[in-house]
């Protein structure tokens, strides 16, 4: 198991994977680092912890659409992003 560091928002979240994924989960923290600075763009600086609680809904929310619009999203695509959702709501936790 690898452990990579994925920034969003100017902070680093180390975060574990198979290895060889370490280029597939930077490139997805890439997704989640803009994704997030759009959330701020839009409504304005937020407490780490509610960037990354609304950031989780949006991005739920965006999956939800993709599986009902597009059935290319597998139910493995779909537990990858539900199990990192969690790892930054313990993270958050945590704080």
């Amino acid at each position: 198991m690898s452990v990579v560091s994925i920034p969003i928002v100017n902070k680093n979240y180390p975060m574990g994977c198979e290895d060889g994924q370490e280029a597939r989960l930077v490139e997805l923290g890439k997704m989640v680092d803009a994704r997030a600075r759009q959330i701020l763009d839009k409504i304005g600086p937020l407490p780490e912890n509610s960037l990354l609680a609304t950031l989780c809904v949006v991005l739920a929310d965006e999956v939800r659409s993709a599986k009902n619009n597009v059935p290319a999203v597998s139910d493995a695509d779909l537990r990858e992003i539900l199990a990192r959702i969690r790892e930054i709501k313990n993270k958050i936790d945590m704080q």
